[in-house]
């Protein structure tokens, strides 16, 4: 097994250079650094009764297993931090297991929340949901209806009965994944029915007016919201089943948003504009005016993903980092925020151009950040990055694919990079931690889906 022993440390101003590199400000670290720490520290029990050799290293499986065998806490079991101090210890590194190998590019791969179905989504119209408790069988075989490129994005319900599919279409088809039947053509098997995101008549537009790059189901299974490429954000109605609101929200491409905890008033949303924005939609109305902006990136944002307590997120940039912010540090003023910022560089394209060496080191004037981490890249297409699981890690890593077809893992609170998973022959733009369990599914544009975990003696 691989585990990990790196000691918390602080970052610092100027951060590191190369791999796990950080570069931002530490003054918010210090919260999240105390609340992760916390979820993952065992029984103070323990640490009395059990002595280390150091205060910074951790209580050994064997002895904590004898304390739980001992009832040394009075509880007779872990506490969800003893079980968090000990599962995080062991990061799901080896093998991988090849689940699946298709011909067409994988771009997007999930994990369901209870974890018992993986979803992974191909640039030739195909959508597999995996059940992952029976051996990886193909529980539905999806074939999409109006595909125009790929499969931007999937989203499975809170009660995991339906999937919603997109494409570059303003049309975001829905899916009842609960039939006994395994195959699904659209239209031909079963009904793909399609929500209109443009909110008129097919007749009146085209079809391609936009696309949409994201799409989430709400907590509670009645909303979804979208990330288009008419700069705008989308809310839909489910029950009404209609367009509830189009926020025109940046001044590019809005590539990824989603929820900032489970109420689902507040959405973050990032942008090929370079910036992270929070939308508070009790106070919204139609006119776009956001909460904050958050300001660090030099290029475009390709991925958000929210921490859940309504604080903090993390977004994958095209300057080859990931960052982490707390909103509570967020700016009101995006436009001067704009006028400050470094020009951006004209000249190069992530979709085809390797980022420019002597652009690695700038730092934005105006970096509202908490943290940065780099070593991965960002190229070619939307990839994408995560916190790791609540209950297996106590959200301890970031872990995020890259083009350089590798997995990368760093600790979220020293910025280390403690994994690099390497099988993949081509971009691995997305990866997902299965909520329980020490396990990663990954997707690459090589067609193969892989399964990551722990070492089988």
């Amino acid at each position: 097994m691989s585990r990990s022993r790196k000691s918390i440390r602080q970052c610092g101003r100027d951060g590191g250079s190369g791999i796990g590199g950080i570069a931002a400000s530490d003054e918010g670290l210090p919260e999240i650094g105390v609340v992760t720490k916390l979820r993952s520290k065992p029984h103070q029990f323990y640490s009395r009764i059990l002595p280390r050799k150091s205060e910074g290293m951790p209580i050994s499986p064997v002895k904590m297993l004898a304390g739980r065998e001992g009832n040394y806490s009075g509880r007779s079991r872990f506490t969800s931090a003893d079980r968090c101090h000990l599962s995080s210890r062991y990061l799901p590194v080896n093998g991988p297991s090849v689940i699946d190998r298709m011909t067409s590019c994988a771009y997007v791969s999930q994990f369901s929340a209870d974890g018992t179905l993986f979803v992974a989504g191909f640039q030739d119209s195909d959508i597999k949901i995996y059940n992952v408790d029976n051996g990886w069988k193909v529980k539905k075989n999806i074939r999409a209806r109006s595909l125009r490129w790929t499969i931007t994005d999937t989203s499975l319900s809170p009660d995991q009965r339906f999937l919603v599919y997109s494409s570059m279409s303003p049309i975001v088809h829905i899916v009842n994944i609960g039939s006994a039947m395994t195959e699904s053509v659209a239209n031909v098997t079963e009904i793909h029915e399609g929500l209109d995101f443009s909110g008129h008549d097919d007749d009146e537009e085209d079809d391609y007016s936009f696309g949409i790059f994201s799409v989430k189901f709400s907590t509670d299974g009645r909303e979804l919201v979208a990330a288009s490429s008419d700069d705008s954000i989308y809310v839909y109605d489910l029950a009404a089943n209609k367009l509830n609101v189009r926020i025109p929200a940046h001044r590019s491409d809005v590539n990824a948003v989603c929820f900032a905890d489970e109420a689902g008033h507040v959405l973050y949303s990032g942008s090929d504009d370079h910036l992270c924005k929070v939308w508070d939609r009790r106070c919204l109305g139609t006119r776009g005016i956001e909460s904050g902006v958050l300001t660090g990136h030099l290029e475009g944002i390709t991925f958000i993903d929210s921490h859940g307590d309504g604080h903090y997120l993390i977004s994958n940039g095209k300057d080859q980092a990931i960052k982490l912010w707390d909103i509570r540090k967020m700016s009101s003023n995006a436009r001067s925020n704009i006028s400050i910022a470094p020009p951006r560089h004209i000249e190069w394209d992530y979709r085809w151009m390797e980022y420019p060496s002597h652009l690695r080191n700038r730092k934005h004037p105006n970096d509202l950040s908490v943290c940065t981490y780099r070593g991965h890249r960002v190229l070619r297409t939307l990839i994408r990055c995560y916190f790791s699981p609540s209950y297996s890690t106590g959200q301890k890593y970031i872990y995020t694919g890259s083009a350089d077809a590798h997995i990368y893992i760093y600790d979220m609170v020293s910025g280390a990079q403690v994994a690099r998973l390497e099988y993949h022959d081509q971009i691995v733009r997305d990866c997902s931690w299965h909520p329980f369990d020490p396990m990663i599914g990954s997707s690459s544009w090589d067609g193969v889906i892989a399964s990551w975990e722990l070492k089988r003696n």
